[in-house]
C-alpha cells in the first residue's frame, strides 16, 4: 500500500510538471532563434519605471522587477487555491486510500478545532522529497506574479496550512509545515532563479528552447509566462552574477559496503550529475541585498535509486568581505534542504546555518574557494527496508558543512566536501536514540578540450544509529566513479576581479 502510495504521489508531480508543459509547448515563439551561451549569462535590459505610484494588480500593469510595478498578490491566492483543489481531487480518485482524501465541511471544521497536530507516518521520499518539491509549486506561483521571497515564502507557508487544515481528513502534520513551506522555499528559490538566468537574454524575446527549459525548472514561472502574456513577460533581473555549472554523466567501477544491505542494493550504477554555484564572491559590482543572490544546487540522479540527492543551500542574509588583494568573501545566514539517499539509507534536513563563502588566490593561477557552515535543522534519517528496524526517525538535527575547490589554471580541479548530520532525539515524538550521517566527496577533474573533461570521484556516505531497544547499527558506502563533465567554463568558475 504504502508503494503504491509514494509512487501515485510521485506520479502526481511528474503530471503536474507535464500538463504545464502541454501548456507551454504551443504558445512560445517557434521563430524565435535559440540565445547562444552568453546571452543566456547578460543581464535583462533595464525597464523604463511607470509614470505615477505602482498599481500591484492593475489590470493594464505590466510586471517591473526594479520598480516592483504590475506584481499581484490577488493572482498567486486564487492559483494556490486553484492549484490545492485539483490536487485535492487528483489525490481522492487515484491515491490510496482515497478516504484520507475525501475532505469536506465537516473535516475541515474538526481539523480546525478538535484536531491535534502529529507528526505523520507517510513514507519518506513522500515526506521529505514530494512535500519540499510541492512548497516549491506554492513558493514559485507567487514568485513569477513579481512577488520577492519573503512574500512568497509566506503564500507557500499559507498553502501548507490550508492543506493539512482542508486538503485531507487526517489531523494536521507538524513537519509538514517545515518541510513543505520552508524547504519548499530553499528549493523553489534556485529552480526560479535558474528559470530566470535561462530566460535572460539581450533585450529580446527568449527562444522555444529558453521558454521550454524554465518552464520545466519552474513550472509555474512557465504557466503565468504563458497565461497572462505580457503581463509576467519581464525576466527577473539577475544583476549578472559569478556563475559556475557542472553536468557529469558517470558510471560507478567500484563499489564497497560494510554493514546490511537491503535486498536491491546494486554494486554497479549509472549517475548523471548537475551543479551550479551562483553570485560567487569577488565579482565587482555584484551585490548581495537579495535572499539567494548567492546560492549553490546540486542534483544527482542514479540508476540505483533515481534520487541520489537534492543538495541547496542560498545565503538569507549577509554581507561580503575582502582581506587584502587576493581574498573575497561573503557571509551571513543561510538557508539549506539537503536529501541524501545512497542506497541503504536515507538523510534529509531542512535547517539555518551561519557560515561563510569565499575564494582565495594563492597565486596568479590557483585559487581556492570554499564554503563553512553549521547551524542546526529538522531532519529525518533512517535504513531503507532495514530488517527488524524502524524505517526513519525525526529529530532535530545539527549539522555541519566544509567544502574546498581547488582550482589550478584552467587545466584541473580537486574537490572536497563533507556534511554531517546528527538526528537526534529532540523534537521526535518517540523522544529515543540517534542517527550519525557523515558523507565525504573527493574528485579530481581534468580538463581535455574546451569545455569537456574527465572526472573520477570517490564518496564515502557512513550511517551509525543508536536505540534504546534495538541493536546498533553501522552502514557504510564507498563508491569510485568515472564520468564525462561539461564544464560551463573553462576557468572552472573562478572568479576573477583584478
Amino acid at each position: 500500500m504504502r508503494r503504491f502510495q509514494q509512487a501515485s504521489k510521485f506520479l502526481r508531480a511528474v503530471l503536474t510538471g507535464a500538463f504545464v508543459l502541454v501548456l507551454v509547448w504551443p504558445g512560445i515563439g517557434f521563430a524565435q532563434e535559440p540565445a547562444s551561451t552568453d546571452e543566456l549569462r547578460a543581464p535583462v535590459s533595464p525597464q523604463a519605471p511607470p509614470i505615477g505610484p505602482p498599481a500591484p494588480d492593475g489590470p493594464n500593469q505590466t510586471l517591473n522587477w526594479e520598480t516592483r510595478a504590475g506584481r499581484s498578490y490577488v493572482i498567486p491566492a486564487g492559483e494556490l487555491i486553484a492549484y490545492l483543489v485539483l490536487l485535492n481531487q487528483f489525490d481522492r480518485h487515484f491515491v490510496e486510500p482515497k478516504d484520507v482524501y475525501r475532505s469536506g465541511t465537516k473535516s475541515t471544521w474538526k481539523n480546525l478545532t478538535d484536531s491535534k497536530w502529529v507528526v505523520d507516518t507517510d513514507p519518506f521520499a513522500t515526506n521529505q522529497f514530494l512535500h519540499p518539491y510541492g512548497g516549491s509549486i506554492y513558493h514559485g506561483i507567487a514568485r513569477s506574479t513579481g512577488l520577492n521571497f519573503w512574500e512568497s515564502f509566506g503564500y507557500a507557508a499559507v498553502g501548507s496550512v490550508l492543506w493539512e487544515f482542508a486538503g485531507e481528513t487526517g489531523a494536521p502534520s507538524i513537519n509538514d509545515q517545515i518541510t513543505t513551506p520552508i524547504a519548499g522555499s530553499f528549493l523553489g528559490e534556485p529552480l526560479f532563479r535558474m528559470a530566470s538566468l535561462l530566460l535572460e537574454s539581450d533585450g529580446g524575446r527568449p527562444g522555444f528552447w529558453q521558454e521550454l527549459g524554465a518552464a520545466v525548472l519552474s513550472p509555474p514561472t512557465g504557466f503565468n509566462r504563458l497565461v497572462f502574456g505580457n503581463r509576467f513577460d519581464a525576466v527577473f533581473p539577475s544583476h549578472n552574477p559569478a556563475i559556475s555549472t557542472r553536468f557529469q554523466l558517470g558510471a560507478s567501477v567500484n563499489t564497497v559496503l560494510t554493514g546490511p544491505a537491503t535486498s536491491k542494493f546494486r554494486e554497479n550504477e549509472a549517475t548523471a550529475d548537475f551543479q551550479l554555484a551562483y553570485g560567487l564572491p569577488g565579482k565587482p559590482g555584484y551585490s548581495y541585498t537579495r535572499p539567494f543572490d548567492y546560492f549553490s544546487f546540486q542534483a544527482t540522479a542514479s540508476s540505483a535509486n533515481t534520487f541520489e540527492n537534492i543538495i541547496t543551500r542560498g545565503l538569507l542574509v549577509g554581507a561580503p568581505y575582502g582581506i587584502g588583494d587576493s581574498y573575497r568573501g561573503v557571509w551571513g545566514l543561510y538557508g539549506t534542504y539537503d536529501y541524501i539517499a545512497p542506497q541503504v539509507f536515507r538523510v534529509s534536513s531542512t535547517a539555518l546555518s551561519l557560515g561563510t563563502t569565499a575564494q582565495w588566490w594563492l597565486s596568479q593561477s590557483v585559487a581556492l574557494q570554499g564554503t563553512a557552515l553549521g547551524g542546526v535543522g529538522y531532519g529525518a534519517a533512517g535504513t531503507i527496508r532495514g530488517s527488524g528496524e524502524r524505517d526513519y526517525h525525526y529529530g532535530a538535527t545539527p549539522q555541519g558543512l566544509l567544502e574546498l575547490r581547488l582550482i589550478m589554471g584552467d587545466r584541473a580541479m580537486v574537490n572536497m566536501t563533507l556534511h554531517e548530520y546528527y538526528v537526534s532525539g529532540v523534537g521526535s515524538t518517540e523522544n529515543r536514540g540517534s542517527e550519525n550521517i557523515a558523507r565525504g566527496t573527493a574528485s579530481f577533474t581534468l580538463r581535455v578540450y574546451d569545455q569537456h573533461a574527465i572526472a573520477l570521484r570517490y564518496i564515502a556516505s557512513t550511517r551509525d544509529a543508536h536505540y534504546p531497544d534495538l541493536p546498533d547499527s553501522h552502514q557504510t558506502v564507498g563508491t569510485v566513479t568515472i564520468g564525462y563533465t561539461y564544464l560551463g567554463s573553462t576557468d572552472f568558475g573562478a572568479v576573477e576581479w583584478r
